[in-house]
């Protein structure tokens, strides 16, 4: 079944680009909801983020308003309008009709490539909830399973413990590739995916900071003070 899903891909084909920018406003709208929407410079730091990102990008301005703007034709984002700068929302779960835990995952696979039911389970912590492995499973087989599908069943390789999954929004993918491709690092235990979240709250504690500077600076209206 999951061979012929990968035949069927969503009907928006995304740039590497918009894709990075796509999982940043999932994530961000559940990770720094004070911060969400998130403007053009917020969303080009979440781009650029050096963790949970696979691979690490390094985006301009200019590339990340491109991608907000070809997401919003596409119907995946919305400019929200605001008397200080201009911002964005994702509508993914609109646009697909997905419930919150899907939306999630394509966010996840969106951000950090294919990944094991049971990584997804470890990072999807702070977005949604899920009861168990099999939860996850369960609504992963829902997006590969959609007509057109949303995500693909990557069996496992020679030396991998488990099967991946990986996102279809970028057009059709080469299954075997991917199972061929070592992953960059082993599944990790629970102590590392416990760090691993902590680095990431430090790191969305750190861009609300920056954005909260940004707008403060873009509501006086003036120079930065002498620092």
């Amino acid at each position: 079944m999951e061979s012929g899903n990968a035949e069927r891909t969503a009907t928006a084909v995304l740039s590497p680009e918009e894709a990075r920018v796509l999982g940043c406003l999932i994530e961000k709208e559940a990770t720094t909801p004070d911060l969400y929407p998130l403007t053009v410079s917020a969303a080009q730091s979440a781009a650029n983020q050096k963790t949970a990102r696979d691979p690490v990008m390094a985006l301009d301005p200019g590339a990340v308003n491109h991608a907000l703007r070809r997401l919003e034709q596409a119907g995946l984002a919305k400019q929200v309008f605001s008397t200080r700068a201009e911002r964005y929302e994702h509508r993914a779960g609109a646009h697909f009709s997905l419930p919150q835990q899907q939306v999630a995952l394509l966010g996840l696979l969106l951000l950090r490539g294919p990944q094991t039911v049971h990584e997804l389970l470890a990072r999807s912590e702070r977005l949604s909830r899920f009861a168990d492995a099999e939860d996850v499973r369960h609504h992963l087989e829902r997006l590969c399973q959609r007509e057109p599908a949303l995500a693909v069943l990557v069996p496992r390789g020679p030396g991998q413990r488990e099967d991946r999954y990986a996102h279809l929004l970028c057009g059709p993918v080469d299954v075997a590739a991917i199972a061929a491709r070592v992953p960059a690092q082993a599944p990790a235990p629970a102590a590392s995916a416990a760090l691993e979240a902590r680095l990431q709250a430090l790191e969305a504690e750190v861009a609300a900071l920056r954005g909260q500077v940004a707008q403060l600076l873009g509501a006086g209206g003036s120079e930065p003070a002498g620092e």
